[in-house]
């Protein structure tokens, strides 16, 4: 017996008794009068069963059946294995038909001992930064190198955009290789092809991002600054200002993202049977839809303020590892180590041996050549050429690593070596 009952006993012994009067009953126990007098009526000094419910004791007719229970079990352990709470009852109501409350999903997988995967931390105090105000404004970009298929295949890393101003996925996109500046810059592409140029972006320090290293060259002394890197370098060109997160923490919208992704995504992916790179983006590209319309949210501002693409933007000049090359007598450039290319003559059939070019590398490996902005000649990725990676030169001022001075005595002589 609760302790709710024993208050109600003692309360409706004392108005039989008549030491408390019917108003005072109900409001002590916080009941209608009506339900008081009803209460007097059946109460009985030798046997106390007068205070329990009619209904105590007899099962619910809206309770869930146990087929019902050990559908949800056998989902939970099998098909929709590891899926948190929340995603395993939309998969049980929206595929498998089933209509149950995400409550009652949850008290029937822990009355199964079956705990969730998703390990809550407890909270600590952090101020929250303000969302922009539209869509556009700002976007939050970073990579996540994962176990995406789960064994099933390589590892994968996820690049992705996301709009802090609707929690939106902009654009988003598997690679095999490491987080790396070909990742991005076809990241950044997809964004501004398929929405236009955000205002800024919010970044980590990733080396792939901004310069990390204590060297300077003549030429950025003289200037002021570092050169940037080549996405750096991608993002000041489209005029898109880059704001700098100190900590991980700075960028918890974010990390949040992630956490949901490696969540949820991982489940869908495991559900599609993925193996491959191309399989996981087809995965992806369908998982976006579907998380952008549930867990996106409205702008303060309406309206977007991204900036429209200009249509004399060479794209394939902007976005792509770009290096300078010096032209030889035979027309041959070294476009990266262990790659030369022939370049066409001119209209006119003269040659420019001894300039400048520029050499524009793709992130399908296809390289560009230009000479002062002008399109010169494209050339097909090699067949041996590797992985598409920025190769880092090293600067023609920077200091050279001395060899040890060897020195060997001999009866009579020394010998220096070195």
């Amino acid at each position: 017996m609760s302790q709710r009952e024993w208050q109600r006993i003692k309360v409706i012994e004392n108005a039989v008794e008549g030491r408390v009067t019917v108003q005072e009953a109900a409001e002590l126990l916080q009941i209608s009068e009506r339900q008081v007098k009803r209460l007097k009526k059946k109460h009985d000094g030798s046997n106390l069963q007068w205070v329990y419910h009619g209904n105590r004791g007899q099962r619910p007719v809206n309770a869930i059946t146990e087929c019902i229970r050990q559908q949800v079990i056998e989902f939970a352990s099998g098909k929709y294995a590891d899926f948190n709470d929340a995603h395993l009852h939309e998969k049980l109501t929206q595929t498998e038909g089933l209509k149950l409350s995400r409550q009652s999903v949850r008290r029937i997988l822990r009355q199964a001992k079956i705990a969730s995967p998703q390990k809550r931390r407890p909270p600590k105090y952090r101020s929250r930064r303000e969302r922009r105000a539209q869509e556009g404004m700002m976007l939050l970009v970073d990579a996540s190198r994962h176990d995406w298929l789960e064994g099933r295949g390589p590892y994968l890393t996820l690049f992705g955009l996301v709009d802090d101003a609707t929690s939106r996925v902009a654009a988003a996109h598997f690679q095999l290789e490491h987080e790396d500046a070909v990742g991005y810059l076809r990241l950044f592409r997809s964004q501004v092809e398929q929405h236009g140029i955000p205002l800024s972006v919010y970044r980590d320090q990733h080396g792939s991002l901004q310069r990390n290293d204590p060297h300077w060259s003549l030429e950025e002394q003289l200037a002021g600054r570092q050169f940037p890197t080549q996405v750096g370098r991608a993002l000041e060109e489209l005029g898109i200002e880059a704001i700098v997160a100190r900590s991980p923490q700075a960028k918890g919208r974010m990390e949040r993202t992630w956490r949901t992704f490696q969540d949820r995504l991982v489940s869908e992916l495991r559900l599609a049977a993925a193996c491959t790179l191309e399989e996981a983006n087809r995965v992806l590209e369908c998982f976006l839809g579907a998380y952008n319309q549930q867990f996106s949210r409205s702008a303060a501002r309406a309206g977007v303020a991204y900036r429209k693409l200009d249509r004399r933007l060479d794209l394939n000049y902007i976005f792509s590892l770009r290096y300078e090359r010096s032209v030889g007598h035979d027309h041959v450039i070294n476009a990266i180590p262990g790659v030369k290319i022939q370049l066409p003559p001119l209209a006119n059939g003269r040659g420019y041996a001894g300039k400048k070019v520029e050499v524009c590398q793709q992130p399908n490996g296809d390289f560009h050549i230009y000479l002062d902005r002008r399109l010169l000649s494209v050339e097909p990725a090699p067949a041996h050429a590797g992985p598409v990676r920025a190769h880092r030169f090293r600067r023609s001022n920077a200091p050279r690593k001395k060899k040890p001075v060897r020195i060997y005595k001999l009866p009579g002589a020394i010998y220096r070596r070195g």
